[in-house]
């Protein structure tokens, strides 16, 4: 049992963008935590995290079980591409560790149940890097869902939309080791908040397409550079209509290259019997009161939902990782719960599946 005034010793699995763009500066920040271990295939990248961010006399490792076999290990990190985060997830649950898996979950629902049951019969927590519900507008447009503003939420959009911003580096491009493009890449946030917003977790039956209309192209104006079209072998966009069990739809879309204007990243759009609202440009909820169009547009900037002292409420992904290490110590439940990350993966799959056979796909 990890007490409230301990330090919470941390593995982390995976030292490459995510880890260091993300986890591992974030963790730093934190009085409470120590990084102890560090594991990569390329031994050098764990070795460098070492330095830039562990104790000194962490651990480097090229094998992750040979890090899970050190007990004095709180809890890992899994932060590697997509395909693997099952079968790590589910081996540290079972070495004893609590576990944050970076998003999405996992490749499929199949390997997504893996780390759910993992997880219930180990009795160890985990959850899922969704950090943009720690963001100011997601947590003020939660608060008034919460509070009943909006009514019953019959539709709502989860936008990913990207103009000419591929991720070219890593194993962004590859299908089998990250099992999509922009749905599973970073759809998965927007939909994760949608439905979050909502409460809705069961879906009934959804379709969906997904296109390779511009990955053959060169000379592309990508944000990162040209992207090799031979690489290219995932998506450049997908669209999902998902229809839930009590009747609401949600309509997710995504991209990576698209000829448009209106892009939006990590996005959700809401509408209820009482008002609306999104993220778009912050938070604007729009209802009628008496007799009269409004529209609320929120100032973020002076105070709001507050977390915990000393921690900036403007870093989503610090104020992530200072409430699941609370979790850990029995402070509060993860915000993130495994069986509503499984929901996610379940209808990204469902989009997916749905554009392969050009039917619907029912839950």
């Amino acid at each position: 049992m990890i007490g409230a005034n301990d330090k919470v010793r941390i593995g982390i699995i995976g030292c490459g963008g995510i880890a260091n763009g993300k986890h591992m500066p974030s963790l730093k920040r934190l009085d409470d935590v120590e990084m102890v271990a560090f594991c990569d295939i390329i031994v050098e990248r764990a070795e460098l995290a070492k330095q830039q961010y562990g104790t000194p006399d962490a651990a480097v490792y090229e094998d992750y079980k040979k890090l899970l076999e050190d007990e004095s290990i709180d809890v890992v990190h899994v932060c590697t591409p997509n395909r693997s985060h099952s079968f790590i997830t589910v081996d540290a649950l079972n070495a004893g560790k609590h576990v944050m898996c970076e998003k999405p979950m996992a490749i499929n629902s199949a390997e997504a149940k893996k780390m759910l049951d993992a997880s219930k019969t180990s009795g160890k927590l985990l959850t899922i890097g969704y950090q943009n519900r720690q963001t100011p507008g997601a947590q003020y447009l939660k608060k008034e869902a919460e509070d009943g503003t909006f009514g019953d939420i019959y539709y709502a959009k989860a936008l990913a939309l990207r103009r000419r911003a591929v991720p070219t580096w890593g194993v962004f491009l590859n299908e089998y080791e990250q099992g999509g493009g922009p749905l599973i890449d970073i759809a998965t946030h927007a939909l994760d908040l949608t439905l979050w917003m909502m409460n809705n977790y069961k879906p009934k039956c959804c379709l969906g397409t997904a296109y390779h209309k511009l990955n053959n192209q060169t000379h592309t104006a990508n944000a990162w550079g040209d992207w090799d079209p031979e690489k290219f072998t995932v998506e450049d966009c997908a669209f999902g209509f998902v229809v839930m069990e009590n009747g609401a739809t949600v309509s997710v879309e995504s991209s990576w290259a698209l000829n448009m204007l209106d892009t939006r990243e990590a996005t959700t759009v809401i509408c209820g019997t009482k008002a609306g609202g999104d993220l778009i440009n912050g938070v604007r909820i729009n209802g009628v009161r008496n007799g009269r169009r409004y529209e609320l547009y929120p100032n973020l900037e002076a105070g709001g939902v507050a977390f915990y002292d000393g921690v900036d409420n403007n870093d989503a992904s610090l104020v992530d990782m200072r409430q699941w290490i609370n979790a850990v110590k029995g402070m509060n439940a993860p915000c993130v719960l495994p069986e509503q990350a499984y929901t996610v993966t379940r209808i990204l799959e469902g989009i997916y599946e749905s554009a392969k056979s050009g039917t619907i796909y029912n839950f």
